[in-house]
């Protein structure tokens, strides 16, 4: 379910938005995660479960870290928390490139798997791996509420794409958030310019982008125009995306980290990488 859709936008967003303020505020993380499992599962219902299963890797290791805490078994269950997260990763992302690969030096002929790649893998992967070193380092305390850890993991705003949000970083807006009609108007306005990015600038720059590859007659300037315009399409791709995730962060009271800093005037590749 994409946030630029009529599904999403007509039917999801405000009937959670009803159900999420009309729910007592020690329930509305039980909301939260119920709709965010639904947003998921309208692609892909049997990855939930392999969702379900990193948070509760996720969560069983940060228990086990702090119980051990300034012990080597604490950075013990940190590696295997990780080692568990990326193995998930790997298996989903990589699995028929390792084969590809093994067949070509060795010549044999071992058959692909041709395994689709779980939507949001990535980015849940990262968020538990963000919770467990957060934990080790001593920076937050481990989450001892299944409910609010699943919350910040599956979290529907951030889940597809981004933007990456650590953990610490929203530890204490996870306990309780505080709801405003100040903060829900930059929400409404924030996403609003998302939306504007995705629609009106980025669907519009791909559509240019797929005559481009469909065309039999490129010429110089028509290449030209393709690479500025793919450029400009992905980057006005993601930041509408991460304008409206923080957009409907702040309408369920979380304040997201900015993580588009003007990319196309760094002054290296390496601050236009970060």
């Amino acid at each position: 379910m994409l946030f630029s859709s009529i599904p999403f936008l007509y039917y999801f967003l405000p009937l959670v938005l009803a159900v999420y303020f009309l729910t007592p505020a020690r329930f509305r993380n039980a909301v939260l995660l119920l709709a965010s499992l639904i947003f998921y599962a309208w692609g892909e219902p049997k990855y939930v479960l392999l969702m379900l299963a990193s948070i509760l890797s996720g969560y069983g290791f940060g228990l086990l870290q702090e119980r051990y805490r300034g012990q080597k078994g604490a950075k013990l269950f940190c590696g295997l928390s990780v080692a568990v997260s990326l193995s998930f990763l790997l298996y989903f992302k990589y699995a028929d490139f390792f084969l590809e690969n093994f067949n070509a030096a060795t010549g044999l002929g071992v058959p692909l798997l041709h395994i689709a790649l779980p939507i949001g893998i990535s980015f849940y992967t990262f968020q538990i791996i963000s919770y467990t070193v957060d934990v080790y380092r001593q920076d937050v305390k481990a989450q001892r509420n299944l409910i609010d850890l699943a919350t910040y993991v599956a979290l529907f705003p951030q889940l597809i794409a981004g933007p990456i949000v650590r953990y610490s970083d929203i530890a204490e807006q996870l306990k309780g958030r505080i709801h405003t009609m100040g903060k829900t108007a930059q929400g409404i306005r924030r996403f609003i310019l998302g939306l504007g990015k995705k629609i009106l600038i980025a669907n519009l720059l791909g559509e240019l982008c797929s005559i481009f590859r469909a065309s039999d007659d490129k010429s110089v300037l028509f290449f030209w125009l393709y690479a500025v315009a793919y450029t400009l399409h992905v980057y006005f791709d993601f930041s509408g995306y991460s304008d409206m995730a923080i957009g409907l962060g702040k309408l369920f009271g979380f304040d997201f980290l900015e993580n588009f800093n003007y990319p196309f005037i760094s002054k290296s590749i390496t601050e236009f990488w970060r």
